[in-house]
């Protein structure tokens, strides 16, 4: 079947009446808090004091200049499995690039990957060979964002992957690569698994092979120091941090309801983990990602009240935690920052790790935004070869004519 002509692609621009941007801003006047807790700090959540002044600071936000820029992207809309999946499809200027699509997570959204795509597409322009060069492809995950309203469940990993995989069919990839970080570093891999030939490798951040079972005594001696501070870690977060997930996985429509009404109550839900999860952990979020994510990125949950469905989808699927997956036998790479707890030999047991690079003293969960240098140099780096392969001209011909409008 013709897929392409049977569910075409739309592009697509965000609107965003400017009634709704005035709502937000008087919810946010009207934000009311209560008396701070003793002490008022980040291990009790978000202190008051700077809900307070990020209140302010989102009221000061300019979101008719953020969707203006976005609306400079190439943005489309498909069905796909029933479901509205919003993406960013932005072509190279070389000839030789190869598809790369990239994964976002919780509590993310595809505008992690905005500073990525102009290095990507065009490195020539930030003094790179042209011969660096990428088509990238950023959707949004179901549920999330503009890929909403979510309409059934059922989106584990593999359904997710199955459907990114028939996305990139519908662009005419006939193979690609993919990377991915949070949910992302889940849904990368799997697409290898469900595409095996298709797939030329799998580019993975974060928790890569971590949330494994407890290992023995003689296992955790066995380990590099940098490892066993990383099991120690996951340790921590089982035992201080986990409250987030029991409540995502088990009672997602409960906070959606809540946030929805709320902006601040929204706004504190995502900044308590953009705190915890970037590096280093005392500096304010909004210094590491920068102010323009931050208030573009819980603009995008407000504006589309989507921070249930992205929950629901994230957390409350049916999929264990922590079981070893198939090896698809594609080639995968993995980069670890100083937040990341990813364990080599636990990521091995599942995939075939052909790269694993560590910075141990820098950056945190959100890479593409906290230390997107090193990551775009490591995502170069693993893909050379096939690039180099590309510009030898031995690669299979693919239709890259843009989508056409419905």
């Amino acid at each position: 079947m013709d897929t392409h002509h049977a569910h075409p692609i739309s592009p697509f621009q965000i609107d965003i009446h400017p009634d709704q941007v005035a709502d937000l801003h008087t919810r946010l006047a009207n934000t009311r808090l209560p008396h701070p807790l003793p002490g008022d700090g980040w291990n009790s959540g978000v202190p008051i004091s700077t809900l307070r002044d990020h209140a302010d600071r989102w009221r000061s936000h300019d979101w008719g200049a953020t969707q203006d820029r976005l609306n400079q992207l190439p943005q489309f809309t498909t069905e796909i499995d029933g479901q509205t999946i919003h993406f960013l499809h932005i072509r190279a200027k070389a000839p030789s690039s190869i598809p790369l699509m990239l994964i976002h997570g919780w509590p993310g959204s595809f505008l992690e990957f905005e500073r990525l795509i102009g290095p990507l597409t065009d490195p020539a322009a930030y003094g790179h060979p042209e011969s660096d060069a990428f088509d990238v492809v950023i959707p949004s995950l179901p549920g999330f964002g503009i890929s909403t309203p979510l309409l059934d469940g059922g989106w584990t990993t593999h359904r997710i992957a199955a459907a990114f995989t028939e996305l990139m069919t519908r662009l005419g990839y006939e193979r690609f690569a993919v990377q991915g970080g949070d949910l992302g570093a889940g849904i990368a891999p799997e697409i290898a698994r469900v595409v095996p030939s298709r797939v030329i490798g799998v580019h993975v951040n974060g928790a890569f092979g971590a949330f494994t079972p407890e290992v023995d005594e003689e296992t955790l001696a066995a380990m590099a120091p940098v490892e066993q501070d990383r099991m120690r870690r996951i340790g921590e977060f089982m035992q201080t941090e986990f409250g987030y997930v029991a409540l995502q996985s088990t009672r997602p429509g409960l906070l959606g309801a809540m946030v929805a009404d709320s902006p601040i109550a929204q706004f504190a839900w995502i900044l308590d983990k953009l705190q915890a999860w970037s590096h280093p952990a005392e500096t304010p979020a909004t210094e590491l990602l920068g102010d323009e994510f931050v208030f573009a990125n819980a603009s995008l949950y407000w504006f589309t009240a989507s921070a249930g469905s992205a929950a629901y989808v994230g957390y409350a699927q049916d999929e264990p935690w922590g079981a070893t997956p198939l090896n698809s036998g594609v080639p995968t790479a993995g980069i670890q920052f100083a937040h990341d707890i990813g364990i080599r030999s636990f990521a091995e047991q599942g995939n075939s790790i052909a790269r694993w690079t560590e910075h141990p003293e820098r950056g945190g969960h959100f890479a593409a935004l906290e230390e997107p240098d090193l990551l775009l140099a490591d995502i170069r780096e693993f893909f050379r070869p096939w690039q180099e392969i590309q510009v030898e001209g031995s690669p299979e011909e693919t239709d890259t004519s843009e989508p056409q409008e419905s």
